[in-house]
């Protein structure tokens, strides 16, 4: 395929829903300050955000990482064109975040049986029956609702997910109101076929295109490879991770998200706009790291760090 051609089945630009604060956040042995999350937050619209998932509103026993929803979405002052979507498991969740003036939320499910058990104690139609309630109100309430399907490729304990039950439970969810689909690749071992073929099976079930984004994993090194594939088959929204944070407390096997510094790069490459300015979320990166007292997985944001007289012209949109 020549480049040409390439571009010509690109989007002109995409949205990233960054993930950091939440999926991040919940994956890491150190568990920031509030202050920090909100510094995080504002580092994040600064550098061109318009979609950051802030928190979520599950347990703090279960995720203590996030133990501090209420406080953090009580104290964040939200800017001007910048959405700020929190996940909530059940009717309790919801209710602390209407209590907080959230107006835009996610609900979790999984493509595969055993996941469904190990993450949310309940079984895939249980959870459907849940989510129904959830988004019935959310919906009364005027409230966004963003569907996140997991495992839509394998699961470590049920094996390779076939693609009539991704396409099914998929469904469920935008049958229930979900505005937009994310389909995750949660233990990232899917490659570009399969992800290829993945979308192909919602097109042949008349799910539009435009109301699915792609939430990746890079356990394989595959996520950069899948987000292209997926922009070529239509995808415009992805969701991505500052530094590459990120993984699932429940499923030890799955890796960092797609690193929100490497999208980028690829993107402006390729001439696609996303309105996130790179070097700064790469130095959002480096901060993130530095709080969390490790380094971070993010090719670019460490290859940025070792030029001091910026980036090389291979990383800028050809003219």
């Amino acid at each position: 395929m020549t480049a040409e051609v390439l571009r010509s089945r690109l989007p002109a630009r995409i949205t990233i829903v960054e993930v950091a604060p939440r999926d991040g956040l919940q994956a890491e042995n150190r568990i920031l300050a509030t202050e920090a999350k909100l510094h995080l937050l504002d580092r994040l619209a600064d550098a061109g955000h318009t979609v950051i998932e802030a928190t979520s509103f599950v347990s703090p026993e279960a995720v203590p990482q996030l133990a501090d929803a209420d406080e953090l979405m009580r104290r964040l002052l939200p800017r001007q064109g910048v959405r700020y979507p929190v996940l909530v498991p059940n009717e309790k969740g919801l209710e602390r975040a209407l209590a907080c003036g959230v107006r835009e939320i996610a609900i979790f499910a999984s493509a595969s049986e055993s996941y469904s058990r190990k993450n949310l104690n309940r079984s895939r139609d249980e959870v459907t029956l849940t989510h129904r309630a959830v988004v019935r109100r959310a919906k009364d309430e005027g409230l966004r609702v963003r569907g996140y399907l997991s495992m839509v490729i394998a699961d470590p304990w049920d094996g390779p997910t076939p693609t009539t039950v991704a396409v099914d439970a998929g469904r469920r969810l935008l049958d229930l109101g979900c505005d937009e689909l994310s389909l995750g690749d949660t233990i990232g071992v899917g490659t570009a076929g399969e992800i290829s073929t993945l979308l192909g099976g919602y097109r042949g079930a008349g799910v539009p295109v435009e109301r699915i984004g792609m939430h990746l994993h890079d356990t394989y090194g595959q996520a950069l490879a899948n987000a292209l594939v997926a922009m070529t088959e239509g995808v415009m929204v992805f969701d991505a991770s500052a530094g590459g944070i990120g993984g699932s407390p429940f499923a030890k096997m799955a890796g960092g998200n797609l690193a929100t510094d490497d999208l980028l790069w690829m993107c402006r490459g390729l001439g696609i706009a996303t309105g996130v300015d790179i070097e700064t979320l790469a130095g959002t990166s480096r901060w993130l790291g530095e709080q969390l007292g490790r380094d971070l997985p993010a090719h670019v944001s460490r290859a940025l760090a070792m030029s001091p007289e910026g980036p090389p012209p291979t990383g800028r949109r050809p003219s």
